[in-house]
C-alpha cells in the first residue's frame, strides 16, 4: 500500500467525484490525507474523512497566503474553491473545536509564503510579521493537541527556519512535522532533517527548476525521513498523462489525483536503487509513524 500524506480531494476541483476518486484510491491500495488550506476546507477535509471508516484522514490549517493581512490582494484560485476566496483571520477555537474529530491527524498546511508580497519595505515588513503570527498561533495549537505539523513555504526558508528555532527555544516547543513539497536546497534540507523533520516529495520532483536538483535531494533524505504526496490537484506527474487520458482534465492539464502517487516512489526507487516494493514499504511506516495513522 502506499500513503498520499498531503492530497486536496477536499477541493473544489473534485466537486461532482470526490467519492469516485476516494474510492479509485482505496480499491488501488492508497491512503490519503487531505489537508486544509482555510476553515472552510479544513471542515470538508475532516467531512470527507469522517465517511470512511479508514484510509483517508485530515489535516486542519490556515495556509499563509490565506491569512488575513490586508497588504496583498489575494487571487481566486478556482481549483481550490467556488466561491471568492476571503482573508481570514486564525480562530484558534474554531480550529480546535474541528481537531476534536478522531480522524485529524495533523495542523496544516501552515507556514510562510512570500511569493505574492507588498513592495514597500514597510508593509513588507508587517506582512511578514503577521505570517509569522499566524504560523505561532498555530504551531501552539499543535503543541496543545499533541499533533504534528505539515509545513508550505515557499521562498521563506531562512525566516521558516528562524522562527521554528525561536519557538524551539523560548517556548519549549517539541515539533513533529513534515516539509511539504520541498523545493530548496541541500543546506537547507540538511537544516530540517536536523530539526528532525520529515521531508515530502511529489510532482514537482519531475521539473526542472533553476538551482533546484531535486536527485541529489533525494539522494541525501534518508529513507527514514521521506513521505510521499501528490498535492492534487496539482502538480500532476508527466507519466500520469499517457497512462490515464481517460480522466478528468483540469485547467488544460490532467487533474491530479491520490492514485498517482505511485509514481513518485516509483521515481524515488529508480533515484535511491531500490525497488517500488520498497520504497512503498518505507514510506508508509514513516506516514503511519509521523501521523499515528
Amino acid at each position: 500500500m502506499l500513503i498520499d500524506t498531503h492530497a486536496h480531494v477536499n477541493f473544489n476541483a473534485y466537486k461532482s467525484d470526490a467519492d469516485e476518486v476516494i474510492r479509485r484510491s482505496l480499491n488501488d491500495e492508497v491512503w490519503m490525507i487531505n489537508v486544509g488550506t482555510s476553515y472552510r476546507t479544513s471542515k470538508k477535509a475532516v467531512e470527507i474523512a469522517e465517511k470512511y471508516e479508514k484510509g483517508i484522514y485530515a489535516a486542519i490549517g490556515l495556509h499563509p497566503i490565506h491569512l488575513e493581512t490586508g497588504l496583498v490582494k489575494i487571487k481566486n484560485d478556482q481549483e481550490e474553491i467556488q466561491v471568492k476566496t476571503k482573508e481570514e483571520e486564525f480562530d484558534y477555537e474554531k480550529y480546535k473545536e474541528l481537531a476534536k474529530s478522531p480522524k485529524v491527524v495533523a495542523i496544516g498546511e501552515i507556514g510562510l509564503d512570500y511569493y505574492s508580497k507588498p513592495k514597500t519595505k514597510r508593509k513588507l515588513e508587517l506582512f511578514k510579521e503577521k505570517q509569522r503570527s499566524g504560523l505561532c498561533q498555530q504551531l501552539k495549537l499543535a503543541k496543545e493537541l499533541n499533533l504534528p505539523v505539515i509545513f508550505h513555504c515557499r521562498m521563506a526558508h531562512q525566516d521558516l527556519r528562524d522562527t521554528l528555532t525561536s519557538q524551539l527555544t523560548t517556548n519549549n516547543l517539541q515539533l513533529k512535522g513534515a516539509m511539504h513539497c520541498f523545493v530548496g536546497s541541500l543546506e537547507q534540507l540538511q537544516r530540517y532533517l536536523e530539526m528532525g523533520f520529515y521531508i515530502g516529495f511529489d510532482g514537482i520532483i519531475f521539473k526542472k527548476i533553476e538551482g533546484i536538483d531535486f536527485e541529489e535531494i533525494i539522494k541525501n533524505t534518508p529513507l527514514d525521513k521521506i513521505l510521499i504526496e501528490t498535492d492534487c490537484p496539482y502538480l500532476t506527474p508527466p507519466i500520469s498523462v499517457n497512462q490515464h487520458l481517460n480522466q478528468q482534465e483540469s485547467a488544460g492539464m490532467l487533474r491530479n489525483e491520490p492514485i498517482f502517487v505511485k509514481y513518485i516512489a516509483e521515481r524515488i526507487a529508480k533515484i535511491k536503487g531500490l525497488n517500488f516494493e520498497e520504497i512503498a514499504k518505507i514510506t508508509t511506516e514513516n506516514a503511519k509513524r509521523l501521523f499515528n495513522i
